[in-house]
This record gives C-alpha cells, sequence and structure tokens, in this order.
C-alpha cells in the first residue's frame, strides 16, 4: 500500500467529496427536471408553430392542403416503417446494436411531420388548439389528407410485406416435376 494519499483515493468517492451515486443520482434528477421543463415548453410553441408553417405554405386551399397531408401522411409513414424494418433486420444480421437503434432514431425524425400533426389533432394544451384553429383557416383538408396518407402507406406497407413473403415462400418451397414411370416390359 502507498503513503500517497494522492493516489490512495477510495473507489467510492469522487473530488468534491460525495459518493460517486450521489453524483448520478443528482445528475439523473437534474436531466429528468430539465426533461419536464422541455416537454411544457415544446408542448406549448411547436404545434403552433407547426400549424403555422404548414398554413403558410397551403395559403388557405383545400386541394392544395389535401395533398399535401396525403403527401406527408404516405411519405413520412413509409419511410418510418421502413426504418423500422431495416432496424428489425439489422438486429437479424448480427450487426452490431448501433445499427438498429440508428434506425430507430431515423425511424422516428421521419415521422416528425406525422407527430407534430398527431400533437395538434389530439393535444389538449393551449398550443395544440391554437394550432387546430390555425390549421381550420390556413390549412384547411391537411388533418384529414394526414390520416388519409398514413391509411394509404399502411396498406402498401402491409401488401408489400404480404407480398414479400409469398414470393420467399414460393422460392423456399421444393419445385415439383412431373416424373414419368416406365413400366416393366
Amino acid at each position: 500500500m502507498s503513503d500517497n494519499p494522492s493516489t490512495a483515493a477510495p473507489d467510492d468517492k469522487r473530488q468534491g467529496g460525495l459518493p460517486s451515486w450521489a453524483v448520478k443520482t443528482i445528475a439523473l434528477a437534474v436531466v429528468a427536471v430539465l426533461a419536464v421543463i422541455a416537454y411544457f415548453v415544446l408542448a406549448a410553441l411547436l404545434p403552433r408553430w407547426w400549424s403555422q408553417k404548414i398554413g403558410s405554405a397551403v395559403d388557405q386551399s383545400i386541394t392544395t392542403g389535401s395533398l399535401y397531408g396525403i403527401a406527408f401522411g404516405v411519405v413520412c409513414t413509409l419511410v418510418s416503417l421502413l426504418l423500422l424494418v431495416l432496424a428489425w433486420r439489422a438486429r437479424r444480421w448480427g450487426q452490431t446494436r448501433y445499427w438498429a437503434l440508428a434506425f430507430v432514431v431515423l425511424a422516428v425524425v421521419a415521422s416528425i411531420p406525422n407527430l407534430l400533426t398527431l400533437t395538434v389533432v389530439v393535444g389538449r394544451g393551449s398550443g395544440a388548439h391554437a394550432g387546430e384553429r390555425i390549421l381550420d383557416v390556413e390549412a384547411p383538408g391537411f388533418r384529414g389528407g394526414t390520416l388519409v396518407g398514413v391509411i394509404i402507406a399502411a396498406v402498401i406497407f402491409v401488401v408489400g410485406a404480404l407480398l414479400r413473403i409469398r414470393l420467399r415462400h414460393r422460392r423456399s418451397a421444393p419445385t415439383t416435376t412431373a416424373t414419368t414411370t416406365e413400366r416393366p416390359a
């Protein structure tokens, strides 16, 4: 054992004298408080901001609003579902978990426009209510178009998955060929 006090520091204490578990607990508490504050700030601002962006793009046209909604619904949902499939396959390929996690994160990012629209539709805060009013006036048809787009994307995904399963089943099935039996003479 060394008599030097700088090298004989206990494992459970840090420089400030607090045990490492206490430092971790304090850090987690700070992160939790910041996450709650961020949630309330974003819940008030994001629905309103998203509605204003969509409203300025649509400019009170029900046709444009419906088409934008369908486009956002189809593209964001289909891309998210395909990225989730890639995450599942990356896990099955024996790749590192980081690839699967990266695909899941990308799927969440791709679904952000649909999630923002969903927060406007089902949100209960003042930001969601303001966003609803903005979409009603500035972007009519967008919410309904988004729902139609999500349904279309889900149907495309399910049909594609069923066709893929059927094709894989057809490829793996043994081929039967008609053999002629010869009769002895």
